[in-house]
Parts: structure tokens; sequence; C-alpha cells
């Protein structure tokens, strides 16, 4: 887990602390790892304080969730525990002493906040949109009054105030109020009340709603975050030791083998993508895993590594507990998807390629079944075995090479070239799919059929289905246009999704859209 930072004359931290996590991590020679061998010198705390002192960087950060240790270089911290950080060279890990039990070791960054930072506050959440604050209020637990503070996505100095209201016409929903900022300092809902900070202006509104639609009761949750490794060790080295993975049941078959809920370390539990062998080369099933691994997005499937020593090859990545899109959609679960959870789906998918757009990276296989769904509907686009890095702002098919021919755009199909707008194509043909349910495209129609039609000209029609609004298929006809250039961007996609039905957060006082 980590190194001790205290002489033996201090005792055990076991004992002054959660015991089960630290017990067998006490010893600071076994490390096998010469990455992170410690110097003799850092048993002593004050030698390293006096150190990181010295460079100016001295800082404490409190845990915002509870983290158990994973190899023999990190350290296991509950929420609320306070740290100093030794190192924050590495990005993704900081080394720390932990406070309580004088232990050195690496964290996730993404787990704690600056103690004296607004983000260290429970009811403040840094990266969550608005439909993401209308999901995680909405949640079953949650009761009226529960609230969040996030950056407003219209000012950048200023915040977003989300709280849970109910009402006899509405029953539960969830109302926004816009926090501005003053230029001398401080913030206000309403100019009758004004305040210092924003943890003055919380506490205020827990104690009187001042016109606010509830009280402030409690804050709502934090979603934990993602982790893109395993642990520390992994975060410079991908190749995952076979004998630390053992296979569970079969997920799914693909083109090129099989998914399989695993297990890492008896602890984790990942899906493992196996190579079925004769179906492609070792070479272009590592440059697939290479092209995962580079590519880090809250709404893309995270890769921990590999295992290519042996026959079959495995790609072990995040496992995603409901499948597929397309699976959920079919089944009983997808019943229970309002129009809410799917626009919410749709804005997710578009931010992961919105990413993708940005990074010049092409999916050539975005459909339903290639997005994968986890708890309180978190979509994450999956599968980049067809993915290609562009050198330029298109991929020139190879000849004989296969592809979805529903989910293709014209291009594709009559001149084999591929760019991010026959994405933006492929997105329109999977808002199909999520608005139908996991309805077949072009139904009835084989694909040969499907390419006659749509070169001359046709599209699918509007569906006999209330879900899908005249404003939904505008949308997928511009993403169906012949000429590419005319489609939207999925920056364009993404805003559009983020923010349907909504124009702006609520000023004082008015009543929710």
């Amino acid at each position: 887990m980590g190194n001790l930072c205290c002489s033996p004359s201090q005792g055990s931290p076991a004992k002054n602390f959660h015991k089960t996590p630290f017990e067998g991590r006490t010893s600071i020679v076994s490390d096998p790892n010469p990455r992170y061998h410690p110097d003799p010198k850092r048993n002593n705390v004050d030698f390293v304080r006096s150190r990181v002192a010295k460079s100016g960087r001295t800082r404490v950060v409190v845990a915002q969730y509870s983290y158990m240790a994973r190899d023999a270089n990190d350290v296991s911290f509950h929420k609320g525990d306070r740290m100093e950080v030794l190192d924050d060279s590495d990005g993704d890990w900081l080394k720390v002493c932990h406070l309580t039990t004088n232990i050195v070791g690496f964290i996730p960054e993404n787990y704690v906040a600056e103690e004296s930072a607004v983000q260290s506050k429970d009811w403040f959440m840094e990266n969550v949109s608005r439909k993401e604050a209308d999901k995680l209020l909405m949640n079953t637990a949650n009761s009226r009054g529960t609230f969040l503070v996030r950056p407003s996505e219209h000012n950048p100095e200023g915040y977003s105030l989300s709280v849970k209201d109910w009402d006899d016409q509405r029953g539960y929903h969830v109302k926004h109020y816009k926090i501005k900022p003053l230029d001398n300092g401080g913030f206000y809902i309403s100019t009758n009340n004004v305040y210092p900070t924003l943890s003055a202006l919380v506490e205020a509104y827990a104690k009187n709603a001042f016109g606010l639609c509830h009280v402030l009761s409690h804050p709502c949750p934090k979603p934990t975050p993602q982790m893109w490794d395993l642990g520390p060790t992994y975060k410079d080295k991908w190749e995952i030791p076979r004998d630390e993975i053992v296979l569970g049941r079969i997920l799914g078959k693909g083109n090129f083998g099989e998914v399989y809920l695993g297990r890492w370390k008896d602890s984790k539990d990942v899906a493992v993508k196996t190579l079925k062998q004769g179906t492609m080369s070792t070479q272009a099933f590592l440059e697939e895993a290479a092209i995962m691994k580079k590519f880090r997005h809250n709404r893309l499937v995270a890769l921990y590594g590999v295992c290519s020593k042996e026959e079959p090859i495995y790609i072990v990545q995040e496992y995603m507990r409901l499948g597929s899109l397309l699976d959920v959609l079919r089944k009983d679960q997808g019943k229970t998807l309002d129009f809410r959870d799917l626009i919410y789906i749709a804005a997710q998918v578009a931010s992961g390629m919105k990413y993708l757009e940005s990074k010049q990276l092409i999916h050539r296989d975005l459909a339903a079944r290639n997005v994968l769904i986890g708890d309180n509907n978190t979509a994450k686009i999956s599968d980049f075995g067809l993915a290609r890095v562009m050198d330029d702002d298109q991929y020139q098919l190879k000849h004989n090479s296969r592809f979805p021919i529903k989910w293709t755009a014209p291009e594709g199909i009559t001149k084999g070239i591929f760019s991010i707008k026959s994405d933006v194509w492929s997105y329109g043909i999977l808002l199909m799919e999520l608005f139908t349910y996991g309805q077949v495209p072009y139904p009835g129609m084989t694909g040969p059929e499907v390419v006659e039609l749509v070169l001359k000209g046709y599209r699918m029609p509007k569906p006999n289905n209330p879900k899908i609004t005249e404003d939904i298929y505008r949308i997928m006809l511009t993403c169906w246009d012949a000429k590419p250039e005319n489609r939207p961007t999925f920056e364009f996609l993404t805003h559009y999704f983020e923010e349907f039905d909504v124009t702006t957060e609520l000023p004082y006082k008015e009543v929710d859209y």
C-alpha cells in the first residue's frame, strides 16, 4: 500500500486508525518495484516535511471518498482523512503522507481536494453538467431539499445551485438557480442577500429558504470518480500478469473474440476482451489497446491493461454492469427509461464523441451495441476495434474491409472514406435506435436495399412514436445530410442534448421551465 513514514518508537499506526486496510503493510524493505523503492531517510516524517516545505509546495488534501489500496505502493484512506502532498508531478497519482497513520504512498488525485478549497465541500461538484445534476438529485434516496453547487455552464465566474423539489402537479423535480459573483468578491442569488463566500451562502440557505423552492437540507452524494489505472504500479506499465485475472461468465461475443466478466486480484470486477486466434494479428490487437489507453474521457470506457504474453490475448478494461445500450433498450430494464433518461444518454454519447472529435479520432462503428451502460444510466463509448487516428481529416478504408452498412454514411459506402462527419451520420442512426428502444434501423430492409435507397436520397421516416419529437427527428435528419460538411459537429450535438428543453438557470423566485 505504502511505506511507513514514522519511527519505530511511534508504534504501529494500525492501532490508531482503521486497522483492516493497513494490516501487513508496515514494512518499507519489501517493495519489489524499484521505481518506488524508498529512501531510508523517509522513515522520518519531519525530514520529509522539511524537504517538501523547502520546495514551497506544502499542502494538505482531504479525502472526498474512501479508497482501499490495490498494490504495495498506494495508501488506503477514508472519507474525511487528511493527507500532506509530497509529490504531485505524476498527474493521476499524488504521493502523500497520511496525517493520521504517517504512511507514505500514492493516492488517486481525483479522490481528494485541497483542504481549504470549495472543492472539498460535500455539496460542491466540479465536473457535473445540468443534466447530470438532474440525474444525481432525482435518485430516489434523495429527499426534498437535497442540493449541490456546481460551476455555471454559462458564466465562468459564477455557479449554479441545483435543488430537488416536489409539488402536487409535477411530483419530484429539480430546480436550478444562478449564483452570481460580485466584482469586488462575494456571491448572491438575490441582491437582497449577499454573502462573502459560497460556504456562507449555502449555510444561510440551509437555515432559511429566502424565496427558494425549499430550504437546503443535505448535500447530494458525490459519484465515485473515474480511475484510469488498476493501481499506481500500472500507471506506466500496462502488461498485467495473466495470473492476476480470473475469468467469470461470458458477457458477449464480437467479430474478434469474446468478452468476459473478470476479477483482478480477487478485488475488482473488470471486463476482459479476448482475441480469437487467427482472426486478427497480435499487433493489430495491441494497436487497438494502445488507442484506448491513450484517450481518456469520462464518456469512454477505461482500458486498464493487456495480457499479451500468451494466447489468447486479453484486453482488461472497465466493467459496465448493465452491458450494451442495445441490450438494455431491448430488455425489461429499457422500459424504465423515460424521455429524460433517453436525452441524458444521447448527451453522454455526444460528449464522448465530442472528445474524440477534438482528438481527431474516428470511431467508424458507432452504434447502440458499442455503447455500454452502468449504474444510474451512465453511458460510455466502447469498442475502438475499427478506430484509427487520422493524419488528415478523413480515413480511406482499405479494399475489401467490412463495415456495418445500416450505420454507414453514403461516402463510406461508395468511396470507403470515413471522417468524423461519418461518425455523425452513425450517431443519427444511434439516436433512432435509442428513441425506438432498440429497433433495428431501416426495419424490414436488407443491406443492399438500404444502400440503393440511401444513395437515392431516402431517409428513415419519423416513426409513430411520441418519444421522437419533431425536434429530435430534425436533428436526426441533419446528421443524415448527404453532404458531410453540412452535418453538425459533436460539439453542437453535445450542447443541444445537454440543454434540451432548457434555456438558462432559474432567475431568483422564477418557476422552473
